[in-house]
């Protein structure tokens, strides 16, 4: 930061940009347009002379910034100029001056103060997600989320368009792929209840409107990626084209949500040129170098019965081994030979990590959901990773582990901090030569719960505000507390935009930490902001004349906590309520017999005599869950038995 004089934005200001470049250009009236947003002024945008202009936004391209995406932001008193090597790089500052320029309501002048900006990200892929197979969205909201993306400097759009309950893409050669598989006739209610809604649901994109999406995202430098799932979750196309499954059918559009028995008979010559053909015209309609072509969830019951399917096993001598059934080796050989027809194309595969469950095709890129392991294993291998593990970054799981007044999710728990958190690059990756093949990592929305754009909005705002930190920082540079003031101002750009986003962070966070030899339970509670925290400990709601918060709580006694804040425009928060309880077990030395598993070791042993009940989701950490073996937990009481020798359990 500088002593010097700020820069002010007026009505007078001018965008510069340099002549005969079309994008900067577009860079320009993109950056106008945002100004007119946050400020209700209308920049002139106009081509840069020879001359330094004064009272101006210059865009200025400069050979010597050496990374593609990276940026540099220099604002003095008379101008404000960000500079690139590439107009990527140019638009990524522009984003961050969008998010710099404070609001205002009464056209007043903008002050900027002096400042030098020298950024650039950490990952070359920086990735997002939209499932609109379990539920369809139209092109304008598909734009509005590539809008969203880009305000995050997202710049990659993974298009997940096919799957069991629903094909939304055109195929002029299977048009039947759009008259039959993009409709089902109903769609089942909540979590598989076995009720119905009875309604006809479905949706296609045609290859126009793709096209048209197509361009949007890359005026905003993100390149799509579509997924055309295979050989599993094929029941929607199979519907249309019987032939190309083992049995034959008949088969139905799924109406409910899960994984289908029934996929691609890769025994069938004419079911592996349906796909080829199927890529053949997706390669024609999206430039990306990469096409996500699945592989997840892909039973093998039906290949183990099907003549056809081990004809091809015995033809191509695929053959088990210790980890992997022939079977499994038959679906690599499908993506071997997709990977093939692709690399005619000029293109490369991306693949879930079960592509690994088998022979994997050469120079397949793995995106890596169940836990980091598969990417792990995946580099280990030489192939290049994108992480996403679920745990961290599927955001049709609830982002608060209090489920009330929540609309439904798929389960499980992923708050922001816990997004900000995640590390895509395993610990035990530690020269650079292991670092370089994780790509980078994205964050997932599936839908089968969420069925509105409105919906659609509250699971990644803003949560995708913490995804992108984790793209674009170096962890030696991230600070969580820091991040959540910043995001006061990024929630400030949601509401100005209309965006529907979780307002959890404004409610209060409690952290317990529970001291056993001092028999106490320490609570500290905070929100996001400066607001002061009201609370109670005998179970009445808290107002303002409630105790202000401004030290930890040490609590000894069975208590019902509630606390609330209030701010000026977001009004009163939500009134946080948690009651801990103390019994004799509460606080006591505890022994486990069993290790829980790695996935849901949480805080450990602690957690059974912590004093606080478990909640909805087991993610939430007031669970340890343990598989394959019965759990003994011993707990020392701490007072003499009243019989000799009688050691007291909990089983």
């Amino acid at each position: 930061m500088s002593k010097e004089h700020p820069f002010v934005i007026n009505e007078k200001t001018v965008i510069f940009h340099p002549a005969e470049n079309s994008l900067l250009q577009q860079n320009a009236e993109f950056l106008a347009t945002y100004v007119e947003e946050i400020t209700g002024k209308n920049l002139k945008v106009e081509t840069l002379s020879h001359t330094t202009p004064m009272n101006c936004i210059i865009l200025n391209l400069n050979n010597t910034i050496h990374q593609k995406e990276g940026y540099e932001l220099i604002i003095k008193p008379e101008y404000a100029m960000i500079s690139a090597s590439t107009e990527a790089g140019i638009f990524y500052g522009i984003q961050t001056l969008r998010k710099s320029i404070p609001f205002t309501t009464n056209y007043a002048d903008i002050e900027l103060p002096a400042a030098i900006i020298k950024d650039y990200p950490r990952f070359s892929y920086r990735g997002m997600m939209l499932d609109v197979c379990r539920h369809f969205f139209p092109v304008e909201f598909v734009k509005k989320y590539i809008d969203i993306l880009a305000l995050h400097n997202i710049n990659h759009f993974h298009w997940h368009l096919t799957d069991d309950q629903g094909w939304r893409i055109e195929i002029k050669k299977y048009p039947r792929l759009t008259e039959i598989s993009s409709q089902r006739k109903e769609t089942v209610i909540g979590r598989n209840s076995g009720k119905y809604d009875g309604l006809p649901y479905g949706g296609f994109y045609t290859q126009e409107e793709i096209k048209e999406i197509i361009t949007y995202a890359e005026r905003q430098y993100i390149t799509i990626i579509p997924e055309i799932d295979l050989p599993g979750h094929m029941l929607a196309a199979l519907t249309a084209y019987p032939e190309f499954g083992c049995t034959g059918g008949p088969y139905e559009v799924a109406t409910s949500w899960g994984v289908f028995k029934d996929v691609i008979c890769i025994g069938n010559d004419q079911a592996l040129q349906f796909l080829e053909d199927v890529l053949d015209e997706v390669t024609d309609l999206f430039p990306s170098q990469f096409i996500h072509i699945g592989g997840d969830e892909a039973p093998r019951d039906r290949w183990k019965k099907c003549p056809k399917c081990q004809a091809r096993i015995k033809a191509e001598k695929l053959k088990a081994d210790k980890l992997h059934t022939a079977e499994d080796h038959l679906q690599s050989y499908c993506m071997k030979r997709m990977n093939k027809f692709l690399e005619t194309k000029g293109r490369k595969i991306i693949g879930w990590d079960e592509i690994l469950e088998g022979n994997v095709a050469p120079g397949a890129t793995v995106m890596s959901w169940r836990g980091t392991e598969g990417g792990i294993i995946a580099a280990e291998l030489g192939h290049d990773v994108i992480m996403v593990p679920d745990n961290y970054a599927y955001f049709d799981y609830y982002q608060t582990d209090d489920l009330t007044d929540e609309p439904l999710g798929i389960g499980g728990f992923v708050d922001v901090e816990k997004v900000y958190n995640f590390e895509p690059i395993p610990a035990q990756f530690t020269n650079e030569e292991e670092k370089r093949f994780i790509m980078g990592n994205q964050a997932n929305l599936w839908t089968e719960y969420i069925s509105t754009p409105e919906h659609a909005e509250y699971m990644v705002l803003p949560r995708m505000a913490a995804l992108a930190e984790t793209q674009w920082t170096l962890p030696e540079k991230k600070d969580y507390q820091k991040f959540k003031n910043r995001l006061l101002h990024q929630m400030n750009i949601y509401k100005r935009k209309g965006y529907n986003y979780g307002k959890h962070l404004f409610n209060i966070n409690a952290e317990y930490t529970p001291v056993i030899n001092k028999k106490t339970i320490n609570v500290s509670l905070s929100t996001i902001g400066k607001s002061t925290v009201y609370y109670t400990l005998n179970g009445i709601d808290p107002d303002i004349s409630s105790k202000k918060y401004t030290q930890t709580l040490q609590l000894t006694e069975t208590t019902t906590l509630k606390a609330f804040t209030i701010r000026e425009k977001e009004g009163k928060s939500k009134v946080y309520q948690e009651e801990i309880r103390f019994n004799k077990a509460t606080l006591c030395p505890l022994i486990l017999n069993t290790e829980p598993a790695e996935k849901y070791k949480f805080k450990g042993a602690i957690t059974l005599v912590d004093g606080l009940r478990g909640k909805d989701s087991p993610a939430s950490g007031r669970w340890i869950g343990f598989y394959g073996t019965n759990m003994e937990a011993i707990i020392d009481l701490q007072k003499k038995p009243k019989y000799p020798g009688f050691q007291q359990k909990l089983i």
